[in-house]
């Protein structure tokens, strides 16, 4: 009997699947089953082939038959977890009791099925491991977002009519079916990961994981573990083995700003991965292909990076294949109106917040602001007007009267303060209501000696 035929949302089209049983026929009728509705199915005899399989490609789910020779599976299962591997797991056997259901979970297998199964039984196991793992993913994307302070930026369409943001978008579309990597340059708060999601969202990877790393927020001597996962015991206190952030994309899109504050190691690894497609988990001794779009951003001139011997020059010659240059605020005439618009619908729905009108006033100060700390300035000054309930002109008029950088970081600095003194010093609520990181809220406060 064929398969049923499956919709545009189902996880398996997207899924790639190994199938590790030392039955032939098992492994036939398997193959047969999966294969008109996956992505790729590939299948390993035994625990050496399979082995060799997860060293050279990334799968999603593995379909593992529990007494085979040689090793049983979930004895295997243990040292792929030990190791750094992290495939999801929907073990099969013939001989099922209470006790092997236990130890197949304590070994990290996401579901059991007893042969003999029929092919709905199998499908169903399946796409209920897909779905789990792809809400785990979520959850813990949607966690390191909440740490970082980057859940903010998740909207996926650049809002405005201005011709310059009308070309950005324009060549973003161009390059969104492809998987040439792309650098977006421009200065600080002017949408760069906006415009990343944009980019993921128009491609054939929309429904697969967006990944947004800041790289500047990661100590350096933990970014290759972050990036790159690692086994059980890689460094002191790593008492487990951690799946890396690479690899939680696998299949979509990574997005790495400041990429100009990567180690040099880092950047020997990820010069490596740009090039074959392949990340090593530290200390795992583990070769894995992943398929990735990388988007790269840097709010600096990754030439003069180069000249003062920060950055490698390969690198930059590898993610310059295409480069988008984010406009400045100031440069996207009655946008910033269209912005405020948008930010006070949002935060006001977000906050609970009586809305507050964007008067002939308001609207002319707003278009005559430099707004040097761009899309990120417009959006907390919204956020202050709202809290407040009027917009606080006073201080536009402040910057643009000098048109210099240190009103604006003696305004940041005052807001800062303002912000703690009204949370009783709470920085992470403090970063939140801001907008920022709390990793530049503490930043900040050594800076000012506090």
């Amino acid at each position: 009997m064929n398969p049923p035929a499956t919709g545009e949302d189902d996880p398996l089209r997207a899924a790639r699947i190994l199938i590790v049983d030392d039955e032939p026929g098992m492994r036939h009728f398997l193959v047969n089953t999966l294969k008109p509705l996956c992505r790729a199915v590939d299948s390993a005899a035994d625990a050496q082939a399979a082995d060799a399989a997860l060293s050279a490609q990334h799968y999603d789910v593995m379909v593992l038959d529990n007494i085979m020779p040689g090793q049983k599976g979930l004895d295997w299962l243990r040292d792929q977890r030990d190791r750094g591997g992290f495939t999801d797991t929907v073990l099969i056997t013939a001989y099922a009791d209470l006790q092997t259901a236990i130890d197949a979970m304590r070994a990290g297998a996401s579901d059991l099925l007893v042969k003999p199964f029929r092919s709905n039984q199998i499908l169903n196991a399946l796409r209920k491991c897909l779905e789990l793992a792809r809400t785990k993913r979520e959850n813990a994307l949607l966690r390191r977002e909440l740490e970082t302070g980057s859940h903010g930026n998740r909207r996926r369409e650049l809002i405005g009519s201005s011709p310059a943001i009308t070309a950005v978008r324009g060549l973003l579309d161009r390059m969104a079916p492809l998987s040439t990597p792309v650098l977006i340059t421009g200065p600080s708060g002017t949408g760069k990961e906006v415009a990343a999601r944009h980019l993921h969202g128009r491609s054939g990877r929309g429904a697969a994981p967006f990944v947004p790393i800041q790289c500047g927020a990661i100590p350096a001597e933990m970014i290759e573990y972050e990036l790159f996962g690692h086994g059980a015991g890689a460094f002191p206190g790593a008492q487990g083995a951690r799946e890396g952030l690479l690899a939680q994309a696998s299949g979509g899109t990574v997005f790495l700003d400041d990429v100009s504050e990567l180690s040099g190691s880092a950047q020997t690894a990820l010069l490596r991965v740009l090039e074959d497609g392949v990340i090593r988990p530290i200390g795992t001794g583990r070769a894995v292909q992943l398929d990735l779009r990388f988007v790269i951003a840097s709010s600096k001139p990754l030439a003069e990076a180069v000249q003062a011997g920060r950055f490698r020059e390969d690198l930059m010659f590898r993610i310059t294949v295409v480069e988008v240059a984010m406009p400045p605020l100031r440069d996207r005439g009655t946008d910033v109106v269209d912005l405020a618009d948008l930010f006070g619908a949002e935060i006001s729905a977000a906050l609970a917040l009586p809305p507050v009108e964007i008067t002939p006033p308001v609207r002319a100060a707003l278009l005559r602001h430099d707004w040097p700390g761009n899309i990120r300035e417009l959006h907390n000054f919204v956020e202050r007007a709202l809290i407040f309930g009027r917009f606080p002109l006073e201080t536009l008029g402040a910057v643009a009267a000098t048109g210099d950088i240190a009103p604006l970081e003696e305004m940041e600095k005052r807001e800062i303060l303002r912000a703690l003194d009204a949370l009783d010093g709470n920085r992470s609520e403090a970063a939140r209501r801001l907008g920022v990181s709390r990793k530049t809220i503490d930043r900040k406060c050594v800076a000012w000696g506090l």
